[in-house]
């Protein structure tokens, strides 16, 4: 009698360990599927608006069709040296939104004035207020640039 409850114990004791494992990795699926979806329907919060030009001192601002290679050189390097690619990385997100292609998803006046008027911009601008929802209320800093520091970081943008 006690080897069959001895062997009826093993058995239980085989049968609900393998359960679990798979209890896990099908867990650990369901909730990487979720997450995925979950950041589906956030990037779809955040509209593609190149007629708001933000709010701040840059109320209009026209672009020479080519790049200033040399003023964007100085973005670049003013970008790194204010760190903003802590926050932000070219092709993925971060803490910020991936910079690849921003100028075809915001206006020039609209990424001066997040460059220049950040806190503003998060109270009133509704593009601003999705992004920082979208971002869980991760806040851009003020860098104090000034309008020049600002237009060779978008200069900048525009290589990326």
């Amino acid at each position: 009698m006690k080897k069959i409850i001895a062997v009826l114990a093993l058995a239980t004791l085989m049968i609900s360990c393998g359960e679990k494992k798979e209890e896990k990795k099908e867990g650990f699926e369901m909730n990487r599927t979720k997450k995925e979806e979950k950041d589906t329907k956030k990037a779809a919060g955040v509209p593609v608006d190149l007629d708001n030009k933000g709010i701040g001192p840059i109320k209009s601002l026209a672009l020479n069709d080519a790049v200033d290679t040399a003023l964007a050189e100085k973005g670049k390097a003013l970008f790194a040296a204010k760190v903003c690619n802590s926050c932000h990385m070219v092709d993925q997100r971060l803490i910020g939104p991936a910079l690849k292609d921003v100028t075809k998803r915001r206006s020039p006046e609209w990424i001066m004035n997040m460059m220049l008027n950040p806190t503003e911009m998060l109270k009133k601008d509704p593009i601003a207020k999705a992004l920082l929802v979208e971002y869980n209320n991760a806040v851009m800093l003020d860098q104090k640039l000034t309008e020049e520091e600002a237009k060779t970081i978008l200069e900048y943008l525009r290589t990326i």
